[in-house]
């Protein structure tokens, strides 16, 4: 499953690339004023699915721009086809694929596609976390000030009266800097391989984080919510490190 997976994510990678380049304002939509979708956000998505339907026809698949098949198989894929679509439209490079699949709710392998950059993350269950087939693992970093983070502000694109800014003012002068890619995908999978040495954010969606998340743990990261619970993402994701981790809590009290 991982090889068809990879195989599949790399595809719709040489999709996003050259639809990119061929982008114009027309193809371009608002969920809101702030939140984008193209053309080719879908025209990724049907592709992913329909190569996961061809292969695997029974099982469930939940795709960002088409919802939720209930045909109640034990497998559920989880896709968004291009998360960071800010970046995409605007001809950044921070943008990518996230595919995950669950098993009777757990997820069992994950992988994250940046084509522009043409980084490949993924995660097996059985076989280990790998960037482009070379191991990867967090950070060791154990003291806030030695850290670079990152997080995003999905909650103002979204107009949330409560939001990330007092998070972000609380936490910045503790690090030794901050980042902001814009995919929250590529944020986990640059803490997975230690790039980054955590992340937080608020209002994503499984989508955003399923595939991310799971590369995390696999490479030795921890996942919890903003109270250090399981409840992530609807109360909050913090990604960071077995030695940060309450360090990094303390600051959502």
């Amino acid at each position: 499953m991982i090889t068809f997976l990879k195989d599949l994510i790399k595809q719709a990678g040489s999709i996003c690339k050259k639809e990119q380049t061929l982008l114009r304002p027309s193809d371009v939509n608002f969920k809101n004023k702030k939140d984008l979708v193209t053309i080719t956000d879908k025209k990724v998505e049907d592709f992913i699915i329909k190569n996961i339907r061809a292969r695997y026809p029974s099982h469930d698949i939940f795709g960002e721009e088409t919802g939720r098949t209930h045909f109640f198989s034990n497998y559920l894929w989880i896709i968004d086809p291009i998360d960071g679509t800010t970046s995409f439209v605007h001809q950044q490079p921070f943008y990518s694929i996230s595919i995950a699949v669950q098993y009777q709710g757990q997820t069992i392998c994950g992988a994250v596609f940046s084509p522009s950059l043409d980084e490949l993350f993924y995660a097996d269950k059985d076989s280990g976390v790998f960037l482009n087939d070379h191991s990867i693992c967090v950070s060791k970093a154990d003291k806030l000030i030695n850290c670079v983070m990152a997080t995003g502000f999905a909650c103002l694109r979204a107009n949330l009266p409560t939001n990330n800014l007092s998070y972000f003012n609380k936490i910045v002068p503790k690090l030794r800097d901050i980042r902001r890619y814009g995919s929250a995908a590529i944020d986990l999978c640059y803490v997975a391989c230690g790039r980054l040495d955590g992340f937080w954010e608020m209002n994503l969606n499984i989508y955003d984080i399923a595939a991310g998340a799971f590369i995390v743990e696999q490479a030795g990261g921890t996942i919890c919510d903003f109270k250090g619970g399981v409840n992530f993402p609807e109360q909050g994701i913090i990604a960071t490190n077995k030695y940060l981790q309450k360090k990094l809590i303390e600051n959502f009290k």
